[in-house]
């Protein structure tokens, strides 16, 4: 018997569907199984948390990689015989809400996942997480047989490990709307009613664009819109919407009969509100949504209800069960209401088969079968040892990566942006700033953001500015040196600085979801990516086509964006060609500076334009890069080239004084081919070369400064350069967060390609 279940989401008195659906789930499974103790364990996404019941027995910091951690062994060690997961991208923290990966991993205990978002068309960091959702649990349920179909069809799940059971909704009588009316003054009126947190997304300007002609045939129509602004809109956007439909209201001339109840309602009001409901509308914008929460509850309460066509609605109002109107169309709406309001009958027969198909959908039978798949994974867990749950060696283990400290990342950085060198940690005001340094800032602070680190849009404000400010609208250029007086000191930077500052543009457009930084970022892109076809330099052309990659992640049709692509990567690929022999298989006749930054773009290129001998000339060089890099002792430390004299071919390799920004393009290049191939002996280069900045180098003495959270300059033949200046700093932390977040999202299985 299943003693103690953990019901893993959102949790009320948060303000969400998530937290509302897993309230009731553990409160049905309590109810069902008294002898079973069911506990809850909610993710915040405040500081402060909520105020939870005493069921809650552990909080998850949504964006605190560390908390799954901790919450995984809390679950392990507590005598916990189930984990009921609630998913859905937007909940958990990392790329696509990868950090819920880091829990179900050390999980030694079986894992029942309810999805509430099935993607038809994922991209592929959705499609990674949920395969690997599905791969870590033992029991998948979904709400709709579509959901089924697309497990199967598009995230190769098999059939035998999903179960579809319906979305639980309260146990409400088949009451006359007319009973509840009183109790929000509308007693007399004929009551169309939407519910849910409000968003954009949610349409009900085309009920409000409908009513005109409604009222016109039945004046005594009013509209209620009942719910809370959803908080993250509110963070992000305020009463905007709110306003444009009190707006619209008022521009149709029909302010008077819609009614706006800006609350989140307790479960007892929420009945009430659709028990006075004559008719219910979810009038939503998009069709890719495979569960409704609120169209659940209204069906099964014996509503007439008319909705657009999206996923779930198609489902559950098969059969005369509802109305379906096409998407963005009020006049559609608009019949459909009259339609029903002028036939009585038909409207009540379409409720009475919405309330008998609701009957199955009660929480106390949606409990019961809850309970039988929970059952039936720890049944089938019991003759089941999954991959990856044998004990491991110790060097198996990776080597812990240090936390992330920007005490001295904020020491350079002032009103103007980052100052380029410092003495020892004293920033060096006399060589003044850089737009090379501040791309990189701001790179370093769009990957804050996705790690969830709440210093993020302070510190990318200013870099944001600063590159914004760089930007030469008379040469379609960026400007690189300016001192300490903030006077320019050119009127053109480096072809490099140049490629930088679109690269720190494209990861802020492809990474960032503040609309603030990408309203600036956009323009600038547009009206800077033009000119870096008449440049000359590889590493210009390497470095835009990685910040082009990072913006085509989420503007995938830009053609201007893409021709710039095709043609720098061509340009890339025929230099690769032009100098590659079978001893010297590199782009130019000498290695100099940020060198794996060229295999790097061409990786990417290859992959993205399916060109297969692009990236195997990506692999190959970045392959023989490794080997010129690595001491001549067995299982050698990283060595990057040095810069007093670089490597030329046939010629004698420097070998001091070796930067931080080799050992940071490295990591970058090595965990791009790990997410290409999955071969692992990529992912350990990436962690030999990140071992550099902790001491495994030719001096066994660490670059990197645990007590500034900076890094020193270079490493000499004798001693490491003592200074802690902007570019050495970012390399360690760009490589530090890169680490961080692929050790949070990619696979973890192991292949036999060494």
């Amino acid at each position: 018997m299943i003693q103690r279940i953990a019901f893993i989401g959102n949790f009320l008195p948060r303000q969400c569907g998530i937290a509302t659906f897993t309230t009731d789930l553990c409160e049905a499974v309590a109810t069902a199984a008294p002898e079973t103790t069911c506990i809850a364990m909610p993710v915040n996404d405040t500081e402060d948390g909520y105020t939870y019941p005493p069921r809650v027995r552990f909080e998850l910091d949504e964006k605190d990689i560390k908390s799954y951690l901790r919450a995984a062994d809390f679950l392990n060690t507590n005598n916990v015989d189930l984990v009921s997961l609630q998913h859905e991208y937007g909940i958990y923290g990392g790329r696509a809400g990868s950090h819920i990966l880091a829990l179900m991993r050390e999980l030694r205990i079986p894992i029942v996942t309810t999805l509430h978002t099935i993607l038809k068309d994922p991209d592929p960091d959705q499609l990674r997480v949920l395969r690997e959702v599905a791969a870590l649990s033992d029991r998948l349920v979904v709400m709709s047989q579509r959901g089924v179909d697309f497990l199967k069809e598009i995230y190769g799940v098999d059939a035998e490990k999903i179960s579809c059971i319906p979305h639980g909704i309260p146990d409400s009588p088949f009451v006359d709307p007319s009973f509840n009316k009183d109790l929000f003054g509308v007693e007399g009126k004929i009551v169309l009613l939407s519910f849910g947190l409000l968003s954009a997304d949610k349409g009900y300007e085309n009920v409000i664009g409908a009513l005109p002609a409604i009222l016109a045939r039945h004046p005594n129509v009013v509209y209620i819109i009942l719910g809370a602004t959803h908080p993250n809109v509110l963070r992000h956007e305020g009463e905007r919407y709110r306003l444009s439909l009190q707006w619209l209201a008022q521009e149709k001339g029909v302010a008077g009969e819609v009614i706006f109840n800006n609350r989140f309602v307790t479960l007892e009001e929420l009945n009430q509100f659709i028990g006075a409901a004559d008719i219910y509308i979810t009038p939503y914008l998009n069709a890719a949504q495979i569960v409704s929460g609120t169209l659940a509850y209204s069906l099964g309460a014996g509503k007439a209800v008319i909705s657009t066509p999206y996923w779930y609605a198609e489902e559950m109002l098969s059969d005369n069960r509802g109305v379906l109107v096409p998407f963005r169309n009020p006049d559609a709406i608009a019949d459909a209401v009259i339609d029903l309001l002028d036939n009585e009958a038909k409207r009540h027969a379409m409720r009475k088969r919405a309330f008998v198909f609701g009957r199955e959908m009660i929480w106390p039978q949606v409990a019961l079968l809850y309970l039988e798949v929970f059952d039936r994974a720890r049944s089938e867990r019991r003759n089941y040892i999954p991959p990856g749950f044998t004990v491991k060696a110790l060097d198996e283990y990776p080597r812990d990566l240090p936390p992330i400290k920007l005490d001295h990342l904020r020491n350079l950085t002032d009103d103007t942006g980052i100052v380029q060198h410092a003495i020892f940690t004293v920033p060096n005001y006399h060589e003044g700033y850089c737009t090379d340094d501040n791309a990189r800032a701001l790179i370093v602070s769009t990957m804050l953001e996705e790690s969830g680190n709440a210093q993020a849009f302070q510190l990318a404000s200013r870099y944001m500015a600063f590159v914004w400010y760089a930007f030469n609208p008379k040469t379609g250029r960026f400007r690189n040196f300016m001192d300490y007086q903030r006077r320019w000191l050119e009127d053109g930077g480096s072809d490099d600085s140049y490629g930088r500052a679109l690269w720190s543009l494209g990861t802020v457009l492809g990474r960032s979801t503040t609309h603030a930084l990408h309203s600036m970022a956009g323009w600038l892109f547009e009206q800077a990516l033009p000119a870096i076809v008449d440049t000359t330099s590889p590493r210009a052309w390497s470095f835009a086509l990685i910040g082009i990659h990072e913006y085509l992640r989420r503007f995938a049709g830009d053609r201007m964006a893409g021709q710039v692509r095709g043609q720098l990567a061509s340009r890339l690929m025929s230099l690769y060609q032009a100098n590659r022999t079978d001893s010297w298989r590199w782009f130019e006749v000498s290695l100099t500076y940020c060198n794996a930054a060229l295999p790097h773009a061409l990786l990417l290129c290859g992959h993205s334009l399916a060109d297969p001998a692009m990236t195997a000339a990506g692999l190959e060089s970045l392959a023989w890069l490794s080997d010129v890099q690595r001491a001549e002792k067995s299982g050698g430390h990283f060595v990057p080239i040095g810069t007093r004299g670089h490597y030329q071919q046939d010629g004698e390799r420097a070998r001091f004084d070796q930067q931080p920004v080799e050992a940071q393009a490295m990591v970058s290049a090595c965990l791009e081919a790990f997410r290409l191939t999955n071969q692992s002996r990529w992912r350990r280069e990436a962690k030999r070369a990140f071992e550099w900045f902790l001491g495994r180098n030719d001096l066994d003495l660490p670059m990197y400064d645990p007590a500034t959270g900076g890094c020193r300059d270079g490493l000499h033949p004798d001693r490491p350069n003592e200074n802690q200046g902007a570019e050495s700093t970012l390399a360690f932390l760009q490589a530090l967060l890169e680490l961080r977040l692929a050790d949070d999202g990619l696979p973890t299985h192991k292949e036999s390609t060494p």
